[in-house]
């Protein structure tokens, strides 16, 4: 029986977790990549696997989903590979959300309550200072969200990717894509130099390149590079026990704005490390690491933790997300190119988004019913077929 052809083209987080999910159910499937797993954006976040930033819409009911498939995405490459799964430093330490000003208060407590079916729990000043000891006292609100957790992005993709391979998927890494091949209105391969890899289905998983590999294929997309950084402090253990942030956070997140949003997020990872975000800006593709945009993080995260003053950074990163205009995931098949699949445009959250994401791409090509409605992250949305800028 011949098994349907399909081409992931992308081996960042989304990518090795579609791979995953295709090869799992049967497809015959390569990732194609111009560079190496993981080496673009996906090696270049937190690792956040969120429900607390999200409010009430198609993203939230993805992040719930996500959130539930993680632990039984990690136990079954657990099952295949003990080292593998503990790469992937899956943490469900919960998340702190904290206001600073009366303003902020008012907008944290709506926002919690507009959360359909999640858990956010108000915490009184004991239990915030018992929670997060090093945290500032100038707070007005806080709540825990007990449903947050936290992953090492490359970590993880790398699991995933493996999985995939492991259940018959190949990689071609250093590999182009360089047009497609179509026949009566209907993708049948890319092309890389020198050949053409044929396929029954092609799943443009680019991230942030999504845009100009969808141009590429002759079905152009609107997915935009939005820019972020992150310092990283040398080892600080106990000092950061959970994910915390401040609520602007979700307002930067949402803005639509190309200049620069700042708000603090600050988490610990195993090693001890904290890591310190966040900054969103648009500059396309430049990747010039800029020291106004280390500042406006690290003054707005030591007025959180004020310990962080005498930190020591270690190193600062940036990256690009897929970002798309109404801030919503794109996927779905193509209306204007059939059998071409996007699975792209999560911006800051495709590391948590990943797994649920794939498991509504394998549903969808499998014709089976998908887990949840996937009405809002279709392809024929003005915001995604709108004209990309020059």
């Amino acid at each position: 029986m011949n098994r349907t052809r399909a081409v992931v083209i992308g081996a960042g987080i989304v990518g090795a977790a579609c791979a995953r999910e295709l090869s799992r159910a049967g497809f015959d499937v390569v990732v194609v990549d111009r560079g190496r797993p993981a080496g673009g954006t996906t090696s270049h976040g937190e690792g956040n696997v969120l429900v607390s930033d999200k409010g009430p819409g198609a993203e939230l009911e993805l992040a719930k989903l996500s959130i539930r498939l993680w632990p039984q995405v990690v136990a079954e490459i657990a099952d295949e590979n003990a080292r593998a799964a503990s790469a992937i430093e899956y943490d469900p330490k919960g998340g702190i959300v904290v206001a600073t000003t009366e303003d902020g208060a008012h907008a944290l407590t709506s926002f919690a309550a507009s959360q359909p079916g999640i858990h956010a729990e108000s915490l009184s000043p004991k239990e915030l200072i018992d929670a997060e000891p090093a945290l500032t006292r100038e707070v007005t609100v806080a709540f825990h969200y007990p449903e947050d957790a936290q992953v090492q992005p490359a970590g993880a993709a790398l699991a995933l990717l493996g999985s995939a391979l492991r259940h018959g998927a190949r990689l071609r890494s250093d590999t182009e894509v360089v047009g497609a091949s179509v026949r009566n209105g209907r993708i049948t391969g890319v092309r890389v130099p020198g050949e053409v890899i044929e396929a029954d289905v092609v799943v443009n998983a680019a991230g942030p390149w999504a845009g100009q590999v969808s141009a590429l294929l002759g079905a152009p997309i609107a997915v935009r590079p939005r820019r972020g950084e992150v310092l990283v402090t040398t080892p600080m253990p106990g000092v950061v026990r959970h994910k915390v942030y401040d609520a602007d956070y979700v307002a930067a997140v949402g803005a639509d704005s190309g200049d620069l949003q700042a708000s603090a997020v600050v988490e610990s990872t195993w090693g001890g490390t904290v890591l310190i975000g966040s900054s969103r800006r648009h500059v396309g593709f430049d990747d010039t690491i800029r020291p106004e945009v280390l500042s406006a993080i690290a003054v707005k995260a030591v007025r959180l933790f004020p310990a962080l003053a005498d930190a020591s950074i270690m190193r600062a990163y940036g990256g690009f997300r897929p970002y798309v205009d109404d801030h919503l995931p794109v996927l779905g098949e193509d209306p204007r190119l059939e059998n071409l699949w996007h699975a792209t445009g999560h911006e800051g959250a495709g590391i948590g988004l990943s797994v649920g994401t794939a498991r509504l791409l394998c549903e969808l090509l499998s014709r089976a019913e998908p887990a949840m409605p996937v009405g809002e992250f279709t392809v024929d949305r003005p915001a995604v077929l709108a004209e990309l800028p020059a």
